[in-house]
């Protein structure tokens, strides 16, 4: 550590105080990556736990009078790199700032700081009735200010949407340590530029966010009806996707595996599922009682009419719960094969079945294992390579076969993420994917609110020059 590092980090603990301050190497590395085993990654100079708003403003206040490089981040549940370490900077863990500060069941809202992991929230309105939709795959670990970094989505959101639509105002230190709150608690309001969604997936390159004000909805049934489909091809499960867009039927949740991810999960859990069905629809309703058990009658109908091999309902949420299993194990199933470059691309509804196919060729021309799940619902898919970590060659091909598959996606009129976010996996696909001058407007709004460059610096676009 150089004489210059060791005065600031000397300052930062002055000021926060040395619980809150930890420079040995053991710590700095535990927090120098997320879940992107392929996106680099530096060492942090100091990993810092602040409590409070006013902690995590003597931090960029410090940054910016230094020049440190800062890199927010929650849980770590991310799987781009937006919260991988810089080099001699900062790195700060907003874990401790867990607080659920208001829960208003006449406003349906509630007040959270960023460290409130996303299942502790729905747990706490559940007695109040309501609920909290957005539902990442990590919701029992991931936090909230990971999400709204992310702008994370989950299962259900071809009925609910994603974090985005359920946030209402934030506070953000920004980069100099003033503190900017934007939104509002009304149901409506259009007062001046919308600054709340300018944060909401900026990946922490524009403040650090330190509370949320945000939307809740009244708890859906208790008595959900649960759905499961297998086919023998991947245009019959396009069919059905279509159909449920054109009859009308907002299912709650509408799920997809394809034969590979059938086949892993089933020799995990030993569920006896359709080891040769060619994909698998897992679909719910929420809509409670007698509209629940009419939109699963329609949706069978719509399954049996696309030639489906097996359809089974059942309104027993036990059964229901370990159906939605299945789904939920994919990838630890596919973890189990070897390490796993996760990709998540979105495309149009009409294209899931031929990108289903899309990603099997690119498995044989690649010769390695690609399992596909996602949410059918909305189009959002989680293509998941796997290969040996060891191997420089298999290692240079899974990177290979990540790009083809989001060369893919944009082919097919889609888009490089539809909720894991950019960070650096990403940064040159986004540069491809929304021009020129979207990169340059980026960039101005970059350069105004953190001239310096010193918000998580190299995330989702990078710098001119």
């Amino acid at each position: 550590m150089t004489a210059l590092t060791t005065a600031w980090v000397e300052e930062l603990t002055a000021a926060l105080g040395p619980d809150a301050v930890r420079t040995d190497p053991d710590v700095t590395v535990a927090y120098a990556r997320d879940q992107a085993l392929t996106a680099e990654a530096g060492t942090p100079a100091a990993v810092v736990f602040p409590r409070s708003t006013d902690d995590v403003v003597a931090v960029m206040e410090l940054a910016s009078r230094h020049g440190i490089p800062v890199v927010p981040r929650g849980a770590g549940s991310g799987l781009v790199g937006a919260a991988n370490a810089v080099d001699g900077g900062i790195t700060v863990v907003l874990t401790r700032m867990d607080a659920v500060l208001e829960v208003s069941a006449a406003d349906r809202l509630a007040v959270v700081q960023p460290g409130v992991v996303n299942k502790a929230l729905r747990d706490a309105v559940a007695a109040a009735g309501l609920f909290y939709p957005p539902d990442p795959a990590s919701y029992d670990w991931c936090t909230l200010g990971g999400n709204l970094a992310m702008n994370s989505g989950g299962l259900c959101c071809v009925k609910y949407g994603v974090t985005t639509d359920y946030v209402l105002g934030l506070e953000v230190v920004l980069a100099d340590g003033r503190v900017l709150r934007t939104g509002r608690r009304t149901v409506k309001g259009v007062a001046g530029y919308d600054l709340t969604r300018l944060f909401v997936g900026s990946e922490g390159t524009l403040g650090v966010i330190t509370e949320a004000t945000l939307a809740l909805r009244p708890a859906p049934a208790t008595d959900p009806v649960t759905l499961v489909a297998t086919f023998a091809t991947s245009a019959q499960t396009g069919q059905v996707v279509e159909s449920v867009v054109t009859s009308g039927v907002v299912p709650s949740m509408l799920e997809v595996m394809d034969r590979t991810c059938i086949r892993a999960v089933d020799d995990m859990l030993r569920a006896d599922l359709d080891r040769d069905a060619q994909a698998l629809l897992v679909a719910r309703s929420d809509a409670g009682g007698a509209a629940a058990l009419a939109e699963i009658a329609e949706l069978t109908r719509l399954c049996e009419a696309a030639g489906a091999d097996l359809v089974h309902s059942t309104a027993d949420p036990a059964e229901g719960d370990l159906l939605l299993a299945a789904r939920r194990a994919a990838l630890p199933a596919l973890e189990r094969l070897g390490s796993v470059l996760l990709d998540d691309v979105a495309v149009p509804r009409s294209r899931v079945a031929t990108f289903i196919d899309g990603c099997d060729a690119i498995s044989s021309q690649y010769g390695l294992v690609v399992g596909v799940m996602g949410h059918a619902g909305d189009g959002n898919m989680h293509p998941t390579i796997v290969f040996d970590a060891t191997d420089a060659d298999q290692r240079a091909r899974a990177l290979e076969a990540f790009d083809a598959i989001l060369e893919l996606g944009l082919s097919l009129g889609g888009t490089i993420t539809g909720e894991h976010g950019v960070g650096t996996l990403k940064a040159d696909w986004l540069e491809r994917e929304i021009g020129p001058v979207s990169v340059d407007v980026h960039r101005s709004i970059k350069d105004a609110l953190d001239p310096a460059g010193i918000l998580n610096p190299g995330k989702v676009v990078r710098r001119r020059g």
